[in-house]
């Protein structure tokens, strides 16, 4: 299925090939708005509750209304719906809540599904090439500048698609971001995960890194089946004497 699927919070359906957005939404102009993205697999989006506890955070942190999440419930089952019917293909669901129109009045919001990117198979069956990058900023850059939103989902990522085509540009699919103390962080899309024998680590929040929802689950799965799981401190020479290293995503998975 090509056609995407777009439904705003209010329940109406619209022609994905025709304008949503006001030219002067804030989503537009300055990426004042938060966002989520979710995997839909057999029918139905993956992880929901997870998504929108990580939504109201985000959404607390730029000091946007309070999700009601009973409408985003409705909208991501009747936007799934729509997809289910015309395509049995995984897909990608993205939330979308902006502060709205520049001159005022309500906030934007809406959801879409979409065909599941060709780079994300590729990932899922080859995995990826990366390089580090340094981020530019101290693991304690988040609690000192807490208006840089470091912990929070934001549409505005200039950043780090930058990141994505820089790596492209030297050859490689991806990006792990290091701290100014050379501490790993996260990737532009994902969360970095490295297995020591039984154990998997992954960077702690704490750290100004988005805390991620696919880790939540992975990490859940692992405990049950006898793991030992941590967040902690990780360093590039960590991810080279790793037993396994991974970047999680909604949407990928594992890579």
């Amino acid at each position: 299925m090509s056609e995407s699927v777009v439904v705003t919070l209010d329940g109406r359906v619209h022609d994905a090939n025709r304008p949503l957005l006001f030219a002067d939404d804030l989503a537009a102009v300055r990426g004042d708005g938060v966002f989520e993205t979710l995997l839909v697999r057999d029918g139905a989006a993956c992880a929901v509750e997870l998504h929108l506890a990580r939504l109201v955070a985000s959404a607390k942190a730029l000091d946007l209304p309070i999700p009601d999440l009973d409408q985003w419930r409705a909208v991501v089952e009747q936007s799934v719906g729509l997809w289910a019917r015309e395509s049995e293909d995984e897909a990608v669901l993205r939330l979308v809540l902006s502060r709205g129109r520049e001159g005022g009045g309500d906030p934007t919001a809406y959801v879409t599904v979409g065909a599941l990117p060709e780079r994300v198979r590729a990932a899922r069956t080859d995995g990826v090439s990366v390089i580090t990058l340094d981020r530019g900023y101290s693991v304690d850059f988040s609690s000192r500048a807490p208006w840089q939103l470091a912990g929070a989902k934001t549409l505005s990522y200039a950043t780090n698609m930058a990141a994505l085509r820089h790596a492209s540009a030297q050859g490689v699919d991806d990006v792990i971001y290091l701290s100014s103390e050379g501490r790993v962080l996260e990737g532009p899309r994902s969360t970095v995960v490295l297995a020591r024998g039984k154990t998997l680590v992954t960077p702690s929040v704490e750290q100004g890194i988005l805390a991620g929802t696919t880790v939540a689950g992975l990490f859940s799965v692992a405990e049950s089946a006898g793991w030992t799981c941590e967040r902690g401190h990780l360093y590039p020479a960590d991810l080279i004497a790793a037993d396994g290293v991974w970047l999680v995503s909604s949407v990928t998975l594992a890579a």
